[in-house]
Parts: C-alpha cells; structure tokens; sequence
C-alpha cells in the first residue's frame, strides 16, 4: 500500500472481518509512505501541474522510489492498481480475479490526482470504486481490500458465506430474516419456518430474481441475457 495516510489504515487492520484475517494470518499489509523517498527539505511529495490549472499533482519520483522499495522486500511478481475516478468500475468478478495475485500494490492518489507518466509507465490497473470523487484514495483502496480478503479462505466464519453473496452468479441477494419470527405485525415467509431446505432455496432463487429485476433493471438483463 502507498499512503500519506498509513495510519488510516488502522480501522481495517484492527475491526470486523479483515481485522480476524489477518490475526489469522490470511494476509498482509505493508503501508509505505512516499515522503520517505523525498529529497527536498520539507519532504515534497507534490507540485504544481504543468498548463497551470488549481490544485497539486503528486509527483512521479517519491511513488516510483516507494513501489522500488516494495518490491525489493517481496518475492515474486507485483501487480499495481491506482485507485482512480477514471478507472474500470470495480466487479465482484473483479476481485476475484485480484485474489489470485500475490502480492497487490494498491497506490493511493491525493491532491488532484498524479504525474501521468507514473500510471503509464509503472501502473498495471487503475480502478474505480463509483461515479463520484473522494478526497483521496484511501477509502476506495480499504473498501477494495475488504472485498478481496472476505474471498480469501477462512476468512468469514461459514465457507458459504462469500458464495452467497450479493453478485456473486449476478443476481443481488435475496431477502433475509431472523427473530422473532413476528415483529410489529410482520411475519418470517412461513416457507422459511418449515425446515424444507430445497423449497427454501428454490424460494430464494425465485427472490433474487425479483429483487434484480426490481432493484437493478440492469443487472436483470445481463441475466437474462446469459441463460
């Protein structure tokens, strides 16, 4: 992970799943700060863009130098994804197909983003976690590592837990319920009282449909479309 702000990285590594992943030993997580790799006094890790315009970019050097230093305290390959407005909206298929790289390098922009040269030259993937601009690349990189290690084996308590998930065969979720089986005049489906597992999965199948077509019209499509 590159950061000016390893120390946000506290919450993920502490609380709820991701926190219980890596006591386990499922993965680990190297913060590395450019400001390290700055020459000038007042350890510079921006400037101003060139054409003029407001704001800093961050520049090409200090992130180079960091992405140098990962990887000469890691064996074998590195795969380097920036964490950018302009990226591929992010998939669940998408993190799977992260889970099966070693080592990530998650690189985490601020300011008004960073020296172009530096995701042409050394960038594998720029990705975006929505339509819409944050401060900086932080809480995108937490929210996609948070993705990926709830894939990791033994990450989440029941192994079918990750399987069952909203996107997974892309249909969202179905609905879900738990005690009482009656609150404020509401009722559990009875179907799901019974104990006849496969009628419970046929009725949860039928529910993910529903909810896809009425939820995310878009999604449904791409659903019917396939079969």
């Amino acid at each position: 992970m590159i950061t000016l702000f390893p120390e946000m990285f506290t919450a993920l590594s502490r609380h709820g799943v991701s926190g219980r992943a890596l006591n386990k030993g499922l993965y680990k997580i190297n913060l590395t700060n450019p400001r390290s790799f700055t020459t000038d006094i007042h350890n510079s890790v921006d400037d101003r863009p060139y054409g003029g315009g407001p704001g800093m970019l961050m520049m090409y050097q200090p992130l180079k130098k960091a992405v140098e230093k990962i990887r000469s305290n890691i064996s074998g390959s590195s795969y380097i994804v920036y964490l950018s407005p302009q990226g591929k909206s992010v998939t669940q298929d998408k993190l799977t197909q992260l889970t099966k790289n070693k080592n990530l390098i998650l690189v985490c922009g601020r300011y008004e983003g960073i020296d172009e040269r530096f995701i042409e030259a050394i960038v594998d993937e720029e990705i975006s976690v929505g339509d819409f601009v944050v401060s900086g690349g932080e809480l995108p990189a937490m929210m996609l590592m948070d993705g990926i290690i709830r894939l990791l084996p033994k990450a989440l308590g029941h192994s079918l837990s990750a399987k069952e998930d909203s996107f997974v065969d892309g249909l969202l979720d179905c609905p879900h319920y738990t005690r009482p089986a009656e609150v404020d005049g509401m009722k559990v489906p009875d179907i799901l009282l019974q104990g006849n597992h496969a009628k419970i999965n046929d009725w949860r199948q039928e529910k993910k449909i529903k909810q896809t077509r009425l939820k995310r019209p878009d999604l449904y499509e791409i659903y019917i479309s396939d079969k």
